[in-house]
């Protein structure tokens, strides 16, 4: 069994589970270059043929452009999904010059004429000027040098207002699971009203939706890696780590239920939401690649979703519309991210 694809655009298809990439950008322990060229083939091989990558996860799009390079006739059936996020510093200036650049990088990196979606995010919304880099690159568009846009992480009311302002998006990326369901606030249907297709990630919140964590104790700092920093607070604001528990629990019921693993079922719940085209799974190595299958043919009945529903009637959050509580920069989710990426680290 292969995995299934969905069309994001006339013409354009990408996979149902999308191989995301962030865990090879650094913080999540050593990176051995060639294993990882090895496991993009494997992945493509499965069926696994759309990447999820960025211009600031640091050394990620090169590392595709040597898998291209390596692995010619794989690359062909590869769709890569970057991003353009300019440096937060970098906003009051941030012309044509500045994003045609950021753009020219990313094709040079992947060695690609043109790039199959660009993702769009913009850091502090106290300065303005998004839409106006969006119409920037929507000349890169008309161009040539990029087929789609979408963006990453802007919540309902932005997204409307890009969308208003006549950008051609056919795609948002947001952070979408049993523990995090912002996008239901109201993104989900303006999407379904506009024709705009949700690209997910943190279905799994970065490894903690798995049978490792059930019954295990609550963690404390300092975390494993980068992602258990991130998805431990969302977890807090779930409602903390006994509800956590109660829902891993029914989440392996259902899961011995099928025959499948508990991340099985925590992936196939974000696929099947509306208007949701992939899941972006953080798979770390081939290891992963049976969850693949698994997932493609389980199919959630009556009888799953009634033993998930109490559960999530208690949750308590996160709360707000899409990433509207990471853009606090003092706040608990907004310290820890890593804002001027772009410029001179690469």
């Amino acid at each position: 069994m292969s995995i299934s694809t969905t069309e994001l655009a006339p013409a354009y298809r990408a996979s149902r589970l999308i191989k995301g990439c962030w865990h090879l950008a650094g913080g999540h322990g050593d990176v051995d270059q060639a294993q990882a060229v090895q496991d993009m083939a494997a992945f493509v091989q499965a069926g696994l043929t759309t990447f999820d990558c960025a211009d600031h996860y640091i050394g990620v799009e090169a590392l595709i452009g040597r898998f291209r390079r390596e692995h010619p006739e794989l690359a062909r059936r590869l769709q890569v999904h970057t991003k353009c996020v300019p440096d937060y510093d970098r906003l009051t200036s941030c012309d044509r010059a500045y994003l045609t650049g950021i753009i020219d990088r990313s094709l040079e990196r992947l060695g690609v004429e043109q790039l199959d979606l660009v993702q769009f995010h913009w850091w502090n919304l106290a300065q303005p000027g998004y839409v106006q880099a969006l119409g920037i690159l929507s000349d890169l568009r008309r161009e040539g040098k990029i087929a789609h846009l979408g963006l990453t992480n802007f919540n309902t009311a932005l997204t409307r207002e890009i969308l208003d302002a006549g950008i051609p998006l056919v795609s948002t990326q947001v952070q979408y699971s049993l523990l995090d369901s912002r996008p239901d606030q109201g993104l989900i249907a303006l999407c379904q009203e506009r024709g705009v297709q949700l690209l997910c990630y943190g279905t799994l919140a970065g490894g903690l939706l798995s049978d490792t964590w059930l019954g295990q104790a609550e963690p404390t700092e300092p975390l494993a890696n980068r992602s258990h920093t991130k998805y431990k607070l969302i977890i807090e604001d779930f409602g903390g780590w006994d509800l956590f528990q109660e829902l891993l629990h029914a989440l392996q019921a259902i899961a011995t239920r099928h025959g499948v693993g508990l991340g099985d079922v925590a992936t196939r719940w974000v696929i099947d939401r509306p208007q949701v085209a992939s899941a972006i799974m953080g798979f770390t190595s081939t290891r992963h690649l049976p969850a693949t299958q698994h997932i493609e043919a389980l199919r959630l009945d009556a009888q799953d979703h009634a033993l998930l529903a109490p559960l999530l009637a208690r949750r308590t959050g996160p709360a707000g519309d899409c990433y509207d509580i990471e853009r606090d920069k003092e706040g608990r989710h907004g310290r820890i991210m890593r804002y001027n990426q772009n410029e001179g680290r690469h």
